[in-house]
């Protein structure tokens, strides 16, 4: 094949891949996201947010916290699956669900990988992922949805910056879609704040990409609490 040729099938391959990660990043993507606030509905109710000032503030802690551990996760998750080394993926997997605290954060990333992870095996081949949802469905691994994210990104090419930005780009897309449900503010702040945050990925890489497993840490005394509050409060509309 001529270099011309070879030119052109690099460039179609990046524009498939580029819009492949744009549609697993996009908010819509049916894997449950829309029930969850991640912290922001006991935020709003405890007086933690009340306005897009404070709405800023609460989904930068949250990012930073979520690339302090997920984001530790999903780079070894993703790293294994591009190394073929299935076994490190599980490790990732168990490590994440171990340290994540309260049974509704929990219940978020056990959900939404398991419906990842499904509906990525009806829209194309994914072979990591179908061997996965078998373990999770056998108990053998809880199913976490950063590993199943990082591990069809892989599959697709991405590279482990690519992946990371579209993974930290879910948590905040999370939070923005449920703040225009629960509290006043328009479409224009929640994108400006969107934008914002979004600056912060490429530092919140470099300060996580060569950490350990065992180096995973979330300490966030406020959204620990206002975990625990969402667990029971009477009067709610997400699932966290």
């Amino acid at each position: 094949m001529s270099d011309k040729n070879n030119g052109r099938a690099h460039c179609e391959h990046e524009m498939i891949l580029l819009a492949r990660l744009l549609q697993f990043s996009d908010s819509t993507l049916p894997v449950g996201a829309f029930a969850f606030s991640n912290g922001l509905e006991s935020a709003i109710q405890t007086g933690v947010v009340s306005d897009a000032k404070s709405l800023e503030r609460f989904v930068e802690t949250v990012v930073r916290q979520a690339s302090n551990m997920d984001g530790i996760a999903f780079l070894h998750a993703h790293r294994s699956a591009m190394s073929g080394v299935y076994d490190a993926v599980l490790e990732a997997d168990r490590e994440l669900w171990n340290r994540r605290v309260g049974e509704e954060q929990q219940m978020m990333l056990a959900r939404m990988g398991r419906k990842f992870a499904e509906l990525s095996l009806k829209i194309s081949s994914f072979p990591d992922l179908e061997r996965w949802l078998a373990d999770i469905k056998a108990g053998n691994t809880p199913g976490c949805f950063p590993i199943g994210q990082a591990m069809a990104l892989a599959h697709m090419g991405a590279d482990e910056k690519q992946a990371f930005v579209v993974h930290q780009y879910g948590v905040s897309a999370m939070i923005m879609s449920a703040a225009v449900r629960l509290m006043r503010i328009d479409h224009l702040d929640t994108q400006r704040i969107l934008f914002s945050v979004q600056g912060r990925v490429g530092d919140d890489y470099e300060r996580v990409s060569g950490l350990e497993l065992d180096e995973m840490s979330g300490f966030a005394p406020v959204f620990d609490v206002l975990v625990a509050h969402h667990t029971k409060t009477h009067v709610r509309l997400f699932m966290n």
